[in-house]
């Protein structure tokens, strides 16, 4: 690949996945590409470039943006999260939602679905304090590769001893053939669905608490910017948005404020922010009750 035409590429996947590459990192990519060069038939990375250029290559574009995507993840990855979620967030949501008992967790850019199964077995250690509550976990990707593994729920032994406690393993999988298979009670928890973080949220509805971790990363800052502004229109006037430990909201967006606890990567609207979410959350849901669960799957 010449260096006219990495430059070409670096464009086209910032526009379609807000991927941010470094200048560095044509190797990497051409690695990444090349298995593609058999699935739409083309004889080298040159000829691919070119076919991207086309008017009409919107499938090629999208598949060369799925492929260059870094699809990193394990399950209960930096752990701290996932304890202030069974311990803070819930219970404190539970509290405030009683009458309705409902609860929306939404974790974007899910990869193999690693977090959002980590949460649903954090819900599934609840015992009975959930009886009578529907949570769900809309899980999204627009990677459509990763979402059937997710799908799937099959993990290899490399995977299982990333994070994932030895107990949760002998209580929630199968030992398989080709690996270590999730229960089927933890995959009914969690619905995947395909979605760009560039796109609009608004068909997802409205959500409690919301996991968008280890992805703005690769983003620069009006990316990063846009994607804050989408989050905050799908949350809660109270609801949680959880980054990764790298990632902050702070200097970026205006809308968010670190938690009192100064936990690493846990925010919630500034006091402003919170007003303007109550005014859309009421104009979504005048009676109380929020209509747009309606559009998720069940």
């Amino acid at each position: 690949m010449m260096a006219h035409e990495f430059g070409l590429v670096r464009r086209i996947l910032k526009e379609c996945s807000g991927l941010n590459l470094g200048e560095d990192k044509q190797d990497m990519l051409e690695g990444k590409l090349r298995p593609l060069l058999r699935e739409f038939n083309l004889p080298t990375l040159s000829h691919l470039v070119l076919a991207m250029m086309k008017p009409d290559a919107h499938e090629l574009r999208s598949r060369v943006a799925q492929a260059a995507t870094v699809q990193e993840s394990y399950f209960f990855r930096d752990k701290a999260p996932f304890h202030y979620f069974a311990d803070v967030m819930l219970p404190t949501l539970m509290a405030k939602r009683e009458a309705e008992r409902r609860i929306r967790i939404w974790c974007a850019a899910a990869a193999a679905g690693q977090e959002p199964y980590s949460l649903a077995m954090e819900l599934a250690e609840c015992n009975g304090k959930l009886l009578g509550w529907t949570v769900e976990i809309v899980a999204t990707d627009f990677v459509e590769d990763a979402l059937n593994r997710a799908r799937r729920g099959l993990y290899s032994q490399f995977e299982v001893q990333r994070g994932l406690p030895v107990s949760f393993l002998v209580k929630y999988f199968k030992k398989v053939e080709n690996g270590w298979e999730i229960s089927q009670d933890i995959r009914r928890r969690v619905k995947f669905r395909t979605h760009n973080l560039l796109d609009d949220s608004q068909t997802l509805g409205m959500f409690d608490v919301i996991f968008c971790r280890n992805v703005m990363i690769y983003f620069d800052e009006a990316t990063k910017r846009a994607v804050l502004a989408r989050l905050a229109a799908q949350l809660a006037p109270d609801g949680y948005l959880v980054l990764g430990a790298a990632e902050t909201a702070t200097g970026i967006s205006h809308e968010f404020i670190p938690v009192q606890e100064s936990l690493h990567g846990v925010f919630q609207f500034t006091p402003q922010a919170a007003a303007a979410a109550e005014a859309r959350w009421h104009k979504a849901a005048p009676d109380a009750v929020r209509p747009v669960y309606a559009s998720i799957p069940r």
